[in-house]
């Protein structure tokens, strides 16, 4: 779901280095860089499978659910752009390196949890690790292969970030399943063991430009976001008019205006403001944005279904959102090579309506006694809709910008998306709840056409963006 494209570093990064006088196998390198980023790429989605029987053990409430899932995202994305940063700085491998071993601190951390508190607290540990870990795992990898075999070595390691998040429901089912609930937690502790001597050994050290850190960016921007997802989650349960909720709401409103000011008149922006005058790029991440909301947060919510109504272990129910999840990494590569013969306009269209229709078709189809079958079509759909989409939106993203502002401009798109991510989590289950949705057979679908039908609605917004993508790109990537 979330996979950072450092696209400037893999374009002019130094020869494959060796280590010690060794000249590093390739294959050995791939699978250095590419470990790390699936371990946390499949943490992005592992509980949602999981959720029904930690909700049962912790007593957790379903805003408390939410923060599971959010908090790990909301710390992924505001920390990307600055890991970068400071693996430019400080050396990418040694932040690569402190990602994995914070990341699999936090996930001990997760699996002892006795609360929903700390299990909340210990996933934003988590993200905060994901977020070295992703920006900069591309970034050594272009590093550490010649050139002639960075496209392969970059098709891998994409190919492995999709299946972290396809291979999410289902390890987590399968996990949680077999074992328990904690064990999805544990399975990163000898991923970590093995990758972190694999990563000294495989990968060089290197480094960028030297940048300072717009420190009050990033807690401008982390405050903003956290203050507004906040106030969504607690919405219905304090009251929309609340002055918990008006407060919180406001808050983000005025922090994230305090934010876009900080970004016009710094030096050294977090996220230059200066890239949104291309209108490729506006247009990509208000698609980024909007299809992430709509779609994520359908998922969250659909992972559930399947358990809670349909009576499928959180096992099955994984399997059983494969039609979905797995889709876009057979169909995102032939978007990949249609893009430059038929133009980025016309696939994102299609893709995004295809997305829209699914979420439709769907708020149709559940109710208690709706077979799985019949949703299969609608999954399908769904999933090459997000593969038609997510290659060329991510073209479209770096498609005119100068070659020096690729890794900001991909970072930052990368942010954007995650925000989506949280927010659709947010907005869809505050629909479910405010329209009497509950985590029982008869209230769940209830609440949850409602919410599809706002998911459908977020993606209709990213149709209309679409719309005024550019017609004709100049491809630089």
């Amino acid at each position: 779901m979330t996979a950072t494209t450092d696209e400037h570093d893999v374009l002019i990064e130094s020869p494959p280095r060796t280590q010690a006088g060794r000249r590093v196998p390739i294959w050995l390198a791939m699978l250095a860089a590419s470990l790390p980023m699936f371990m946390a790429t499949l943490d992005n989605l592992v509980m949602t499978s999981a959720l029904p029987v930690i909700q049962a053990d912790l007593g957790a409430s379903v805003g408390q659910l939410q923060w599971f899932m959010n908090a790990y995202t909301l710390c992924f994305a505001t920390l990307m752009l600055s890991a970068a940063t400071l693996g430019d700085r400080w050396g990418r491998r040694r932040m690569f390196l402190y990602g994995i071993g914070l990341f699999t601190v936090a996930s001990i951390a997760s699996a002892l949890s006795t609360t929903p508190e700390l299990l909340i607290a210990s996933r934003a540990l988590q993200g905060a690790g994901a977020a070295a870990i992703m920006p900069l795992s591309l970034t050594l990898l272009a590093g550490a292969v010649p050139a002639s075999k960075r496209a392969l070595a970059i098709g891998v390691w994409g190919g492995v970030s999709g299946l972290g998040v396809a291979l999410g429901p289902v390890v987590g089912g399968a996990v949680v399943d077999g074992v328990s609930w904690q064990a999805i937690f544990w399975l990163n502790v000898p991923v970590a063991l093995v990758a972190v001597p694999l990563a000294l050994y495989a990968l060089g050290e290197s480094r960028g430009r030297r940048e300072r850190l717009d420190v009050l960016g990033v807690l401008l921007a982390g405050a903003g976001v956290f203050l507004g997802v906040w106030g969504i989650v607690h919405g219905n349960d304090d009251g929309w008019t609340s002055a918990s909720v008006l407060g919180a709401l406001a808050a983000s409103v005025i922090t994230l205006g305090a934010f876009v000011f900080r970004e016009a008149r710094t030096s050294n922006p977090v996220m230059p403001l200066r890239l949104f005058r291309s209108r490729s790029f506006s247009m990509a991440n208000i698609i980024g944005l909007a299809f992430t909301l709509g779609m994520f947060g359908a998922v969250f919510l659909l992972a559930q279904y399947l358990q809670i109504v349909m009576g499928y272990s959180p096992f099955e129910a994984g399997l059983r959102t494969l039609p979905w999840t797995a889709a876009p990494m057979v169909v995102a590569p032939i978007a990949g090579i249609l893009a430059p013969r038929v133009g980025l306009r016309p696939l994102l269209i299609v893709g995004l309506a295809l997305q829209a229709a699914a979420l439709v078709w769907m708020s149709q189809l559940l109710e208690p006694g709706a077979a799985y079958g019949e949703m299969v079509p609608a999954f399908v759909m769904a999933g090459i809709g997000m593969g038609l989409t997510f290659a060329p939106s991510a073209t479209a993203v770096l498609a005119d910008m100068a070659e020096v502002d690729h890794a900001t401009a991909s970072s930052a798109n990368s942010t954007i998306r995650e925000i989506g991510v949280a927010l659709g989590i947010a907005i869809l289950t505050a629909v479910f709840l405010g329209n009497g949705g509950s985590l029982t057979p008869a209230g769940y679908a209830e609440g949850l056409e409602p919410a599809l039908l706002v998911g459908a609605g977020a993606v209709g917004v990213a149709i209309i963006a679409a719309l005024f993508m550019p017609s004709r790109q100049t491809q630089q990537v």
